[in-house]
């Protein structure tokens, strides 16, 4: 069962993800995260990387529907979506697959590396708002080169979808956690 903290860190997805704010996630609220995160260059429609994008975050909507839809109902509360991430630990491959495409994704000049403005874009992508990241970068930066790799952001990523560790840095990946 998922820890208070997780489902504290957690809400704040939760939200984003629930596009109509109606408190449940339904396939359209995962379609209009489609829709956000083909506005980001590498991932416009028609792209590879654009489909690769719908692809998974669809694909991440199907499993939430078959382990969390508890009742049949197509929709998903916050309850039903803490039953997925109970299983995330036995799904590092999945997450981390996830977190290659969003790095693609996110990396707008293709160097290999997020800067913190990519990184800024990231977390407003998944939040579809302007959020205040000031001091949240410099958290995630591990080795402090200014930069995250695709190896950084493949441990972040895991950490913010799995950790149950308040202290570990990945759970500032999306933003601040809500208090």
């Amino acid at each position: 069962m998922a820890s208070a903290f997780q489902e504290r860190k957690l809400k704040g997805m939760f939200t984003a993800f629930d596009a109509d704010g109606d408190g449940f996630l339904r396939e359209d609220d995962f379609r209009a995260l489609v829709a956000r995160w083909s506005q980001l260059p590498a991932a416009r429609p028609g792209t590879a990387l654009g489909a690769r994008v719908e692809t998974l975050l669809m694909g991440w909507w199907a499993a939430l529907l078959e382990t969390g839809d508890t009742n049949g109902d197509g929709a998903v509360d916050m309850g039903e979506l803490l039953a997925l991430v109970d299983r995330l630990p036995a799904m590092v491959a999945d997450v981390t697959a996830t977190a290659d495409t969003v790095f693609d994704a996110v990396d707008a000049n293709g160097d290999g590396r997020i800067s913190p403005e990519e990184h800024r874009h990231l977390v407003e992508t998944w939040n579809g708002r302007p959020v205040d990241t000031t001091g949240v970068f410099e958290l995630l930066d591990l080795n402090g080169d200014g930069h995250l790799s695709r190896e950084e952001f493949a441990l972040l990523w895991r950490q913010f979808w799995i950790s149950d560790d308040p202290a570990e840095p990945g759970n500032w990946l999306c933003g601040r956690i809500p208090g």
